[in-house]
């Protein structure tokens, strides 16, 4: 008995046909009732669908009469079928899937012939006659070796795994108002910085003026300073150059032991920068320390310090950097700080830099000299340069631009960036029918930085109140708690909540005293996992930011560094109905106040008459609700009232008139 007892009758060679013995038919019978069980998982077959079988013989060889039929052999030893009956396909080993390379459209039965396509209904009716199903396997949506052409397109795409560009940084900048410049800076598509410059809200913190003192306040060891806006500045003791002294002093005095009204005197010219900008009803705040912020370095002319960026944390980056700034020739009494933007940065670069602010401060030096008090020496330059040179970092892969002259700043700042940090970072032209930031679904997202109420992606929410000494920040669960347990749902919401309150704070730019009320926990390691979320997700925050633990209340304080004005300032006013409160007095209201107005005025002496200047939903409640009172007060006090109505008058104004005649 050999190895080929399983071939097809038509592959044997000539003389062993059906004629077999018993005993051979037998073992065949065996084998043939062992392979109609389920395969184990992960068990192949070879080219030719049987185990250990040889590849089919050329078409030329001997046919069996079922193959001219259209059906396929049958292995020896099987008892041939009756006349006009199907052919018992039972004894069949069940067909499992090759792992085996084959011709594409081709599938090839046990015993077929070579390039035969088997039918797709025999398929399945063998399928069904071959024992006990075999439940279905899972299979990831990837196309299986042996498939049809055409048949990887109809794979679904759930299973997808997103490209890497679709978490990259772009920058988008919209400058094609000459009224509004907006930046975005977007991950993954979701807003993550967003700076807008107005016409009427143009920034001035970093402009070198030269001023005038026109009031020196011994109680607030301060100055004012008028350096050529509306409100004067306002200049501290301890920002004050000692050169400004009237008088020398020891160089070991501390600004705090000497009056400022001894060393500062009113008329005085200073140079000095805007370190603040101007909000509500306070003036800027002023600075004679001055600082010229370059890409890879800041001189502050005037200081005798030098350090590097604490970011930049490689003690091996901070020598070399070291080195190479020592190599650069900077004048006695100029300091400087190396940014966190000048790592992996070439000598040369460095060098190019520090030229660049040398030469800006002799510009200053001069033109302070020249001009007249008060006068702009410096303007600091507009908002995509500032942006680029503070913030620009070689993960930012696409710059997208909606005009040409933009486009052109971009390209000049980035061919003078090394190769290390300019990397493959694209600058665009935005050609689309929509507008830029339509077409990349922003707006939405900067509308919703003016909202108070900011959704949670798990159903929760959390409300930002900001007034001018502080901001709160309230945590509400909301939606958050369906399907979860209690303090599961607390948890999540908190942690949602920490790292979206981290993003808000950058988007609106609040700083001062920010206090945020989480919900309540009871877990100490929950509590301890909310604080450090805060803490990671501020590491990106660019302002000085310090934190508290949260308080047995659930409170947490934090102290953030204001860098500008809040965003809504050049984009908003103040509502002059609600004043700021977000709420108007109700109709009666209105009407009562205003009657209680009426009978206050004609008590009065030689009051004859009344004439009531209301605006239309108002004085038609009281014409409507409050006229036999009118009527009252008329007799009572021998007067005339008239309530005129007058539609174009906003609903909290109103104008009363007490006539003697």
């Amino acid at each position: 008995m050999t190895n080929d007892t399983t071939k097809p009758a038509d592959e044997r060679p000539n003389g062993q046909g059906t004629e077999n013995n018993g005993e051979e038919r037998s073992i065949l019978a065996r084998v043939s009732k062992w392979l109609k069980k389920p395969g184990k998982p992960g068990e192949e077959e070879g080219p030719s669908g049987g185990q250990g079988s040889s590849p089919t013989a050329p078409a030329s060889g001997p046919t069996d009469p079922a193959q001219a039929s259209g059906s396929t052999s049958r292995p020896e030893g099987e008892p041939s079928s009756p006349a006009g009956s199907k052919p018992r396909r039972r004894k069949r080993p069940p067909r499992r899937r090759s792992k085996s390379p084959r011709p594409e459209g081709q599938k090839v039965e046990p015993g077929g012939e070579e390039g035969q396509p088997a039918p797709a209904p025999r398929e399945a009716e063998k399928r069904k006659t071959a024992g006990p199903a075999r439940p279905p396997r899972q299979r990831q949506p990837r196309a299986r070796k042996d498939a049809e052409p055409g048949k990887e397109a109809a794979m679904p795409s759930e299973g997808r795994v997103p490209a890497k560009g679709d978490t990259a940084l772009k920058l988008l900048i919209n400058t094609d108002e000459p009224e509004e410049c907006r930046l975005v800076l977007l991950e993954g598509g979701r807003v993550e910085s967003f700076y807008v410059e107005t016409v009427s809200q143009a920034q001035t913190k970093g402009n070198i003026y030269k001023g005038r003192v026109t009031a020196v306040e011994a109680n607030l060891q301060a100055a004012f300073v008028d350096y050529g806006t509306e409100k004067n500045g306002f200049l501290p003791f301890g920002d004050i150059h000692p050169e400004y002294y009237a008088t020398e002093v020891a160089a070991d005095t501390h600004w705090k032991d000497l009056p400022i009204q001894s060393v500062l005197s009113k008329g005085q010219e200073v140079l000095v920068e805007v370190v603040k900008e101007a909000t509500g009803n306070k003036g800027a705040t002023l600075t004679t320390y001055l600082s010229l912020p370059g890409r890879y370095l800041v001189l502050m002319p005037g200081s005798d310090s030098a350090g590097i960026s604490r970011k930049i944390e490689s003690e091996e980056e901070r020598n070399k950097l070291r080195e190479m700034i020592e190599s650069v020739s900077i004048p006695e009494g100029i300091g400087y700080i190396v940014r966190t933007a000048s790592q992996e940065i070439t000598k040369t670069a460095l060098a190019q830099d520090v030229r660049y602010l040398l030469n800006l401060w002799n510009e200053i030096k001069k033109r302070g000299q020249i001009e007249k008090a008060p006068a702009l020496l410096h303007k600091e330059q507009n908002i995509v340069s500032r942006f680029l040179r503070d913030h620009f970092t070689s993960e930012i892969a696409e710059i997208l631009v909606d005009a040409e002259e933009a486009l052109a700043q971009v390209n000049n700042f980035l061919e003078l960036l090394p190769a290390a940090q300019r990397k493959s970072t694209v600058a665009k032209l935005h050609k689309g029918t929509q507008p830029l930031f339509h077409q990349y679904h922003v707006e939405k997202q900067i509308e919703q930085i003016y909202q108070p109420t900011v959704p949670l992606p798990s159903g929760g929410s959390i409300v930002i109140n900001p007034t001018e000494a502080l901001v709160a920040i309230d945590v509400n669960s909301g939606r958050t708690g369906k399907d979860k347990s209690f303090e599961d749902a607390i948890f999540l919401a908190n942690m949602e909540a920490a790292e979206e309150l981290s993003r808000q704070l950058r988007l609106r730019d609040l700083g001062g005293l920010i206090v945020v009320d989480f919900i309540d926990m009871r877990d100490s390691k929950h509590i301890r996992e909310v604080e450090k979320k805060v803490r990671d997700c501020m590491k990106r925050d660019k302002a000085k930011v310090d934190f508290s633990k949260i308080s047995k209340f659930g409170l947490m304080q934090i102290s953030r560094q204001k860098m500008a004005a809040p965003v809504s300032v050049g984009s908003y006013h103040l509502c002059p109905h609600c004043q700021g409160r977000g709420m108007l007095r109700s109709v009666e209201t209105q009407a009562l106040v205003h009657i209680r107005h009426i009978q206050t005025g004609v008590t009065r002496k030689e009051i004859k008459r009344v004439v009531c200047h209301l605006p239309m939903e108002v004085a038609q409640y009281i014409l409507n609700k409050k006229r036999q009172d009118l009527i009252e007060l008329e007799q009572e006090h021998q007067v005339e009232i008239s309530i005129l109505p007058d539609p174009a008058m906003p609903p909290t104004e109103s104008k009363i008139d007490f006539l003697k005649e």
